[in-house]
This record gives C-alpha cells, sequence and structure tokens, in this order.
C-alpha cells in the first residue's frame, strides 16, 4: 500500500513507508554514527579497523587538544578516543554556520529580499504543480511551520527505478545490487522486501553544484535527471539500454522481484508507455533555472 505523494498534500505517509536515518539507506542514527561510516568503508577512506584509526589519532598533530579535553586516559582507550573523535565531526557538522547558511537566492526570496526570473518562476511553479514536476511531493519547498527554511526533502524513502552505473567497481559482478533500505550495507530490516530499492529523498539545496546523481552516481547533469523523470516511463529507451533481443531494460539496476516497488503511481511517473511526457523541454529548462537559485551564497541587490 502507498500514499500518494504529491506536492500539494500536507499529510505525511511516515506509516507507508520508511522515514528519517541517515545516509542512502538511512542505517545511521546519529551524525556521530553517519561519521564513522567512510572511515571504515573500503570504497571510501578505507581506515581498515578501528584499531588503526585510533593510533592515527595518536599520532595526529591535534592529538595534544584530545588529553587537554578528556584526560590523558582517552589516547589509551582505543573504542572511547574514537568515538568522540566522530562525536567531533558531528558536532561540527551542528554548529558550523557553512553546513545550514541558508542564504540561497530561494531563502532571500522567501524573505522578500530578491526576485525570481521569468524562468525561475516558471520553474517553482512548475516544481510544485502536482500534475507536473510535482518535485515538492518529495522535496517540500515551503517552509516548516515554524517559519524554518525548507530542507527540500521529506526524509522518507523512494524506489525510482534508477538505471545501473556500470562505471562503479561493484557493478562488475552482475549478481551485486544496491537495494537501499533492505541492503546490502544496512542488514536489519533486510527482510521487508516491500522495500528494497527504496533509497532516501535527498535535499536538493546547492543541487546545482554536484556532479553526480541518484545513490549510485549513474547521472552527472541535472538535466539527465530531469529526463529520467519525464521519460522513464514514456520513452524508456531514453533512459535504459536496449537488449540483444531489442528490449528495454527497464528497472535494469534492481532485480525483476522487486520491481513492483518502484513508484507509478506518483505524478510524473503516472503516465505510460507512448504518452505525453509530464514536461516540455522548455518546462525542463525552467526546473533547472529555479534549481539553481537553491545555491548557497547569493548576494542579493542592495
Amino acid at each position: 500500500m502507498r500514499v500518494e505523494k504529491i506536492a500539494t498534500q500536507t499529510a505525511q505517509s511516515e506509516n507507508i513507508v520508511p522515514q528519517g536515518g541517515l545516509f542512502w539507506d538511512g542505517r545511521a542514527d546519529t551524525l556521530q554514527i553517519q561519521a564513522s561510516g567512510p572511515m571504515l568503508d573500503p570504497r571510501e577512506m578505507d581506515g581498515g579497523s578501528i584499531e588503526i584509526i585510533a593510533e592515527k589519532l595518536r599520532n595526529a598533530p591535534y592529538a595534544k587538544k584530545f588529553t587537554t579535553l578528556f584526560g590523558e586516559r582517552i589516547l589509551k582507550d582505543t573504542k572511547l578516543l574514537v568515538a568522540e573523535a566522530t562525536f567531533a565531526v558531528g558536532r561540527y557538522q551542528v554548529e558550523e554556520p557553512s553546513f545550514h547558511p541558508y542564504d540561497s537566492k530561494y531563502d532571500y526570496w522567501l524573505e522578500g529580499k530578491a526576485r525570481l526570473t521569468e524562468a525561475e518562476t516558471r520553474g517553482l511553479k512548475l516544481f510544485n504543480d502536482p500534475e507536473k514536476a510535482n518535485c515538492a511531493g518529495c522535496h517540500t519547498s515551503a517552509p516548516g511551520r515554524d517559519g524554518s527554511p525548507p530542507a527540500f526533502t521529506d526524509t522518507q524513502y523512494e524506489a525510482l527505478g534508477a538505471p545501473r552505473n556500470l562505471a562503479l567497481s561493484d557493478t562488475k559482478d552482475p549478481g551485486f545490487f544496491d537495494l537501499g533500505v533492505c541492503g546490502p550495507v544496512r542488514k536489519d530490516i533486510a527482510e521487508q522486501t516491500q522495500f528494497c530499492g527504496m533509497f532516501k529523498t535527498p535535499s536538493l539545496r546547492n543541487t546545482a553544484v554536484r556532479r553526480v546523481f541518484f545513490h549510485n552516481g549513474v547521472f552527472h547533469t541535472l538535466q539527465e535527471v530531469m529526463d529520467f523523470y519525464n521519460f522513464r516511463d514514456t520513452n524508456p529507451e531514453k533512459i535504459y539500454p536496449v537488449g540483444g533481443d531489442g528490449k528495454v531494460q527497464k528497472y535494469n539496476d534492481l532485480p525483476a522481484q522487486y520491481h513492483a516497488n518502484v513508484d507509478v503511481a506518483d505524478p510524473p511517473f503516472n503516465r505510460h508507455l507512448g504518452e505525453t511526457p509530464a514536461m516540455t523541454a522548455q518546462d525542463e529548462t525552467d526546473i533547472i533555472a529555479f534549481l539553481k537559485t537553491l545555491n548557497d551564497g547569493y548576494k542579493p541587490e542592495q
């Protein structure tokens, strides 16, 4: 069962799909836990083990600061040393203003201190239109009830069926699939197969300065992302590879038994093969223009 997600709805559907958590699969409950992930992941910093990381911390130029804060014992307690280091990383993300300045053109526009161009205005309307892009159905664009800046994510999870990224080392194994919420990295709810293929909805703040998109980094431009949303169901041959039998290999990064998890109800994914796509080329261009207003560091005219 799914609750339809459209840009104009106000009710949340957290009882229908997972919500919250950090990483693309939601496996980390805190910033401290999240910080330890890259250090140990062989695809990232590949720290090897807690013991190796602790030894590097003991030999770091800032090791003395740890003893000043926590006492000499901290360097002798491997687990506590690494725990305090990752806690510090988490606190830095919370306390350092540059992580959340909320000074984009859109923020200034919400405050009445900036004007959107015609293209940006059209893009915002399309972004919020439940019959067009419907982006705000997941990437909430309205301020919070307390007036807080919008995060541009509902922190829920969606199965969108992004195409396979053959540039990844993992995908050299045809049997490897990243199923998001139900594994292989996250393991606590792997048996709940109705969530296989679901990934956390990311914030769209500063998305125009990114160079990779979706959980597997398969797309590299916002134009490719917009084309995916627009043509996935009406013209899938533009998105997915075509096999030797001439058939489009739709949802080729998800095992067939989980294809039913993919969202085909929420616009623009409610179209069918051969139908007119939800957006025109100009619509896509205007939405991209709006997305660029979410970049931090805008300087309003005085």
